[in-house]
């Protein structure tokens, strides 16, 4: 186990002091900022696969949600003859 830990030390980078006890405490700290990033990465991931086909589904209208979001984009058009923006 203390051969794990001195590799994944020398993987987070350099030792920061000469003092092992005061050094294993600096890793832990990168350890954890290193979890905190690892985690935010997977929420990112994981939320653009759920994410991924959803303009495919809404052309096909296969979900009420998807209906529904619809109708409220519907909602909040300008008729282009009131638009005060020319193309």
């Amino acid at each position: 186990m203390k051969n794990l830990w001195r590799l994944w030390c020398k993987a987070l980078g350099e030792k920061a002091t000469n003092d092992d006890r005061e050094a294993d405490h600096i890793a832990g700290i990168r350890t954890v900022i290193f979890g905190t990033y690892l985690l935010t990465n997977l929420f990112i991931v994981a939320g653009v696969i759920r994410h991924w086909n959803d303009d495919l589904n809404r052309d096909t209208g296969s979900s009420s949600y998807e209906c529904q979001r619809q109708s409220q984009k519907q909602d909040h058009i300008i008729p282009l003859e009131v638009s005060p923006f020319r193309l």
